[in-house]
């Protein structure tokens, strides 16, 4: 590898504090086709701050973005705010997921 630049993963996280709990996500996936589940949109991991209570994973839909020859074309960087995961947390809560419990990972597929 003399010569060649190392590539760096690109992390997206950070903190947000939503009634009263502090939160932290990640990106877990870009938009992307898999063999299994087809096309699935962004994939986003949200955990109380000290990441010993129950998961969120926000799952969005795939962009409905067509090339010319009319297939689904892949962003190469997807575009979200604190204000887009914040309304999926509040959808999340609404669901029934609580920040404060404990168990298994919470999915949900966010609406737009």
């Amino acid at each position: 590898m003399h010569g060649q630049k190392k590539r760096r993963k690109r992390s997206l996280e950070g903190l947000i504090e939503l009634d009263g709990f502090r939160l932290s996500w990640q990106l877990l996936s870009g938009p992307q086709k898999t063999s299994v589940h087809g096309y699935k949109g962004l994939c986003i991991s949200v955990r109380a701050e000290d990441g010993a209570h129950r998961e969120l994973n926000l799952e969005y839909p795939m962009p409905n973005k067509r090339t010319g020859v009319g297939a689904l074309q892949l962003p190469q960087r997807p575009k979200f705010s604190e204000r887009t995961i914040a309304f999926g947390i509040r959808q999340a809560m609404l669901a029934g997921w609580d920040p404060g419990s404990r168990g298994k990972a919470f999915v949900l597929k966010v609406m737009s």
